[in-house]
Formats: structure tokens, C-alpha cells, sequence
């Protein structure tokens, strides 16, 4: 049998919501490789996040957080003459999501000193109202790309 890389066509939709994105995230939460720890955390987390929005379903409020959170642009350095510029580029669907996904985590694990699904649930939440660390994280990508327009003409 060939190796197993953790790519799209392997990914299966987690059990409890059926989706891709939730079964994408929680394999990014999980350390070590504790899946039903990441999933509980996770669960947990959703299951605050309804308690707080009775509303609207947990699994959407996660899904528009993570939307809330994508980056439309970030900056790459670029080489040019012995100079680095950092031009703006578009950032691709799949780098979008991971990108998301990621600046979710590190808030969730910079924050110290509370259970994680609370913090998640917290995190998520802000994120979903477009506040939080990892809305803040995009402003500031998206900030570094506007200040770096000037140099967009050298986009390869």
C-alpha cells in the first residue's frame, strides 16, 4: 500500500455535523495524535457556543467564524535586484482555510490558564462577531498588504 498523506481525498466528514470543515479542524486541534480528546474539546466548545447563541445552529456559527477569519490577500517576500519586497497576492481557497483555521488555534493556545473548549468557544465566538485575536491576526495581514500595494507589479 502507497503512503497515506493527509490530503483532501482522505479527509472524512466528522460524526457528529457531517462536515468537512469541523473534521479538518479538529484534526488541526488534535496534539499527539488524541483525536477523541480534540473532538471532545471541540464538541465541548460547540456545545457552549449554544448554550450562548440558542438561535442559530453551533456548527454555523463555527462555519462563519472560520469564513470571518480568511485572509483575501497576504503579503510574500519577493527577491527583486538583491532587495526583498513584500508584495501583495492573493491568497488561495485551501491557504485561505488553513490560514484560518491556524490563527483560531494560536489564540485559542496563546490564552492561558482555562479549560481549552472554553477558550475555543470564546475564541470562536469573538471571531464570528469579527472581533478576537485571530480577527485581529487578518486585519493586520490584510493592513501589511494595503501598506504594500505599491509594490503589487512585482505579483509573479
Amino acid at each position: 500500500m502507497g503512503k497515506i498523506t493527509s490530503s483532501r481525498e482522505q479527509l472524512k466528514p466528522d460524526p457528529k455535523f457531517d462536515s468537512l470543515l469541523a473534521s479538518k479542524f479538529i484534526n488541526c486541534l488534535m496534539l499527539d495524535g488524541k483525536k477523541s480528546t480534540a473532538q471532545r474539546v471541540f464538541y465541548d466548545a460547540l456545545d457552549e457556543i449554544q448554550k450562548k447563541v440558542p438561535d442559530q445552529p453551533s456548527i454555523e456559527v463555527f462555519s462563519q467564524a472560520v469564513e470571518n477569519v480568511k485572509p483575501y490577500i497576504e503579503v510574500r517576500s519577493k527577491r527583486v535586484g538583491g532587495a526583498s519586497y513584500q508584495v501583495p497576492m492573493q491568497v488561495n481557497r485551501a491557504r485561505q482555510q488553513s490560514l484560518a483555521i491556524r490563527w483560531i488555534l494560536n489564540a485559542v493556545r496563546e490564552k492561558k490558564g482555562r479549560p481549552t473548549h472554553l477558550k475555543l468557544s470564546d475564541e470562536l465566538l469573538a471571531a464570528f462577531r469579527k472581533e478576537g485575536a485571530a480577527m485581529t491576526r487578518r486585519e493586520n495581514t490584510h493592513r501589511m498588504a494595503d501598506a504594500n500595494k505599491a509594490f503589487a507589479h512585482f505579483a509573479w
